[in-house]
């Protein structure tokens, strides 16, 4: 027999003395209202049997039904009603700690000491949530009094240094979240949302999964919202569902996380029903039991539910215990409850503090009521202490040894019921999860037990439960089409359909993007990679083919003309451009004939080399010739410079070739040498360009700079020496030549800067054809048509009188002689 007494304002306290004492912390009634006279509380609503999940007539008893018996000394308890309520949870404590001689010795000892004194009250079983158990652990340290919480998951009571007394008989929300996620992985669920609450349970809960959440790459969280508390109670009830109702309607989430209290997961799921709200919804251990959410009027239509539970068992003998509390047995706790309960009938009716028992003396159906997750683990605190204390006080079968001290029970290590319970350091027992399936088709729970606490162990899950396990969640992930990715847009976690980008293929439906090779372009589709063409001028290309037959027919004149130069070579014509400097002329063009069939082909390193600083050689050279030439005409037939003057000793043709051909050659011998071209690629959509690469931009100017700038004084002198006797117009036509030259280069130098593609290397060889033309038509052209059809003005009496009627016309005396 027990004694229930009633405290301040209508909390419960039973209390049976004994040599040994335990403690218990019960939320009895449910809430508390806070009275305006400081320190004055009154508990509300009693937590009626109806309420299987959190029901504290079955806590109380269970915690009596197994109590300690030992040989030679008395177990006595000491109960407290916390009411749900942290403030009387403390005061409760205080209580527990108090010496029976000095009330108030626990509070404020008379003498400080580095230690209280030892409370008579030995071990704590409770409280029933985090909150409070963190709350009385850190008051239960002071005095190194041993915690066993039964149903406080937070994962901050691990920590030793802050609860170095706290012990538990469920598991840590630690190694629930890692389950929680370990679930998610398996059914391929890539978009979660997680509701979490303003308490130690909650807010703890949803920073651990934020955290095993962001190290996992295959899971997008989109959001997670903190409520408060006890949102459901507030007045703003109506405002919290509203706008989480409008954020699961917006949201692309598979799966839902409710890190939250039984009470306020009422009201979450009662507004999805409302709403038509369809997902998947994951359960912690505070509400996967609850008969008062399973049972609620069209829930099977929220979709799925999957729940985390710790470890479930019948306790041994409590039914038969409980059928024969309604049989005659004294009982003070049960006619309290039998008084509160008097208005009850034959259905559940709700009173004024809550609903009571279907038929209170109907103990055929009282049986059914009885919960297996948190009445199993206060049995197992009770088996725990008792297996401690027979331990700690030496016990056998006939008597035990009293002794004074009291240690820790971490060390205890035992099998109840096949359920094997020790700690580890940071006292969480060894037992795992249970993962609870709704199953709607049957209209009960079906559970998929494992014993990890670590991991999912899939193969300990039978097959129904996953057949079962269908996305009946939001699901924003799309079939895409061939060439579409699925992808994350605007930092949401909803995957859409995006078309790979140019350069990109996808070729499976959804698959990641990837990249071509650089030789390679993506179809128009975006599903499969293409071989890019090869392009370069080829010799087979029209253009090339005209190009080349001017070339060829270059190469042929000035071969003719290089021989009949050699047939006529002592004749007036041949003196008069220059003798053996035409000859070197001729070579020059030559070699700048040959020169244009190395831009055509694939370009290869020497083909790019030999083209343009050899063509800058060439030209050079040929302009030099015609230089000295022009300057061997105007100091011929200049009559004021005496044959013994500096200008006329120091001119020497070859001598000038040389040194103004010999700048060109170190101009380009350094280009090849610093910065020799070489062959290119350009990388288009669809093509590969294949071309030649200057090496050096500064150096390919500077030759054409060069080349120019000889052309432009060749340009000068050509001008001032048509007024000279000259029967053959020399001048007159290297002026038109060198013009010609200047003409070609100024316009093609744009068009060759802006043209993009094989044909740019055609515009050079075309400039060089025009150019050598130029020369080979304007200057030495009209001399071969002298020699072979006027070859009477070959001959130097022709030559004579032609500059004899010259100087006549212009009064000016002359020697009858033909120039040298």
């Amino acid at each position: 027999s027990f004694l229930v007494t009633f405290l301040t304002r209508g909390y419960l306290h039973a209390h049976s003395h004994g040599d040994v004492m335990i403690g218990g912390l019960f939320p009895l009634h449910q809430e508390t209202d806070y009275d305006i006279t400081p320190g004055q509380l009154t508990s509300l609503h009693y937590n009626y049997i109806h309420d299987k999940t959190d029901n504290s007539f079955w806590m109380f008893h269970t915690f009596l039904f197994p109590f300690l018996v030992l040989p030679n000394l008395s177990i006595g308890y000491d109960i407290y009603d916390t009411c749900g309520d942290v403030s009387l949870a403390i005061r409760a404590t205080l209580q527990l700690l108090r010496n029976q001689s000095d009330p108030q010795s626990c509070l404020v000892p008379a003498h400080f000491q580095t230690a209280l004194p030892e409370p008579e009250t030995k071990a704590v079983i409770g409280a029933s949530s985090s909150e409070m158990s963190i709350a009385v652990a850190r008051v239960l340290a002071l005095s190194s009094v041993t915690q066993i919480g039964f149903a406080a998951t937070s994962e901050l009571l691990s920590r030793k240094l802050k609860f170095p007394t706290f012990l538990r008989t469920i598991p840590s929300d630690k190694h629930q979240t890692e389950a929680m996620v370990d679930l998610i992985i398996k059914f391929n669920w890539k978009t979660v949302v997680v509701i979490g609450s303003d308490d130690e349970h909650g807010r703890y809960g949803s920073d651990n999964l934020e955290d095993l959440f962001s190290q996992i790459k295959d899971v997008c969280v989109e959001f997670i919202l903190i409520l408060p508390g006890n949102f459901s109670l507030n007045n703003s009830t109506n405002k919290y569902v509203t706008d989480l109702m409008s954020k699961f309607n917006k949201s692309s989430a598979e799966a839902i996380i409710l890190f939250t209290q039984e009470f306020n997961v009422r009201v979450i799921l009662e507004a999805a029903i409302i709403h038509r709200l369809n997902r998947t919804w994951i359960a912690t251990g505070s509400w996967s039991t609850s008969k008062l959410i399973s049972t609620l009027p069209g829930i099977e239509r929220v979709g799925e539910i999957f729940g985390f539970i710790s470890k479930r068992n019948e306790v041994p003998g409590f039914r038969d215990y409980v059928i024969s509390m309604f049989n005659g047995t004294s009982n003070t706790f049960l006619e309290y409850y039998q008084t509160h309960c008097a208005s009850c009938s034959g259905t559940p009716e709700e009173d004024g503090e809550g609903l009571c028992l279907p038929t209170c003396g109907d103990t055929s159906s009282l049986a059914n009521y009885i919960d297996q997750d948190k009445s199993y683990n206060i049995y197992l605190a009770v088996q725990v202490i008792a297996r401690g204390l027979r331990s700690l006080l030496k016990c056998n079968n006939h008597r035990c040894k009293r002794s004074t001290e009291f240690t820790a029970l971490k060390k205890v290590n035992l099998t109840v019921n096949n359920t094997q319970i020790f700690f580890d350091g940071n006292g969480d027992p060894s037992i795992g999860y249970d993962i609870l399936y709704w199953n709607w088709t049957k209209y009960k729970m079906s559970s998929c037990i494992y014993a990890s606490k670590d991991y999912i162990r899939t193969s300990c899950c039978t097959n129904s439960v996953f057949v079962f396990s269908k996305v009946t969640a939001f699901n924003c992930s799309k079939t895409c089409k061939h060439g579409q990715e699925l992808k994350i847009l605007h930092k949401r976690c909803c995957f859409y359909c995006v078309r790979c980008a140019d350069g990109e293929f996808s070729p499976e439906k959804g698959q990641q993007c990837k990249r071509c090779r650089a030789d390679q372009y993506s179809s128009l589709q975006r599903n499969e990679c293409i071989d890019k063409t090869v392009d370069f001028l080829m010799r087979s290309d029209p253009f090339v083919g005209i190009l080349s037959a001017l070339a060829v027919l270059g190469i042929a004149v000035t071969v003719a003309f290089a021989v009949l130069f050699t047939v006529y070579w002592g004749t007036p014509v041949v003196k008069a451009v220059g003798g053996y400097l035409c000859l070197l002329e001729l070579l020059s063009l030559l070699l700048c004939f040959c020169l244009t069939f190395s831009f055509a082909g694939k370009p290869t390193g020497a083909s790019c080399m030999v083209g343009l600083p050899l063509y800058g050689i060439a030209f050079s050279f040929c302009i030099a010739c015609i230089l000295a030439n022009l300057l061997q005409i105007s100091l011929g037939f200049s009559f004021e410079v005496s044959p013994r003057s500096c200008a006329k000793r120091l001119h020497q043709p070859a001598a000038l070739v040389m040194i103004v051909s010999g700048i060109q050659v170190a101009l380009c011998g350094s280009w090849l040498g610093m910065y020799p071209p070489k062959a290119h690629q350009v990388i288009f959509r669809e093509s590969i360009l294949k071309q030649c690469e200057k090496g050096s931009n500064m150096f390919f100017i500077a030759m054409l700079a060069y080349n120019t700038c000889l052309a432009f004084i060749c340009f000068v002198f050509a001008i001032k020496g048509r007024k000279l006797p000259d029967l053959y117009k020399n001048a007159s036509l290297i002026a038109i030549s060198m013009l010609l030259f200047l003409i070609v280069w100024v316009f093609l130098i744009p068009i060759y800067i802006s043209l993009i593609g094989k044909y740019k290397r055609a515009t050079e060889s075309t400039a060089i054809l025009i150019s050598s033309y130029s020369i080979l038509g304007c200057h030495l052209a009209p001399k071969c048509y002298i020699m072979v059809f006027r070859k009477e003005l070959n001959n130097k009496n022709a030559m004579a009188e032609y500059i004899r009627k010259h100087y006549e016309q212009s009064d000016t005396a002359v020697v009858r002689s033909a120039p040298p």
